[in-house]
């Protein structure tokens, strides 16, 4: 892996973890796509560094577990305001 990736790949991973953030506000922040940083944090980081993986991992799951309620949550809201506006 050539240097600038490898450092690419830690900030990728620091700021990440640091901010608690999602790929998306990782992606807009050190504005590369979100494919790149979603291979950053699955392939190469790993392999750089695996502590801070680890931790990077536990967000990742946590994100994508949190995504599928807020996914839920609009749909929700969607057809409760949709009802209100078929009825009001």
């Amino acid at each position: 892996m050539n240097e600038r990736i490898a450092e690419r790949v830690l900030n990728v991973g620091l700021t990440y973890v640091e901010n608690e953030s999602t790929v998306r506000d990782v992606a807009k922040k050190l504005k590369v796509s979100k494919s790149t940083v979603h291979k950053d944090l699955r392939e190469r980081l790993p392999k750089l560094n695996p502590s801070l993986y680890r931790t990077a991992e536990e967000i990742l799951i946590r994100n994508t577990e949190e995504r599928a309620i807020r996914g839920g949550q609009a749909t929700k809201e969607y057809w409760e305001k949709r009802r209100g506006d078929l009825l009001g």
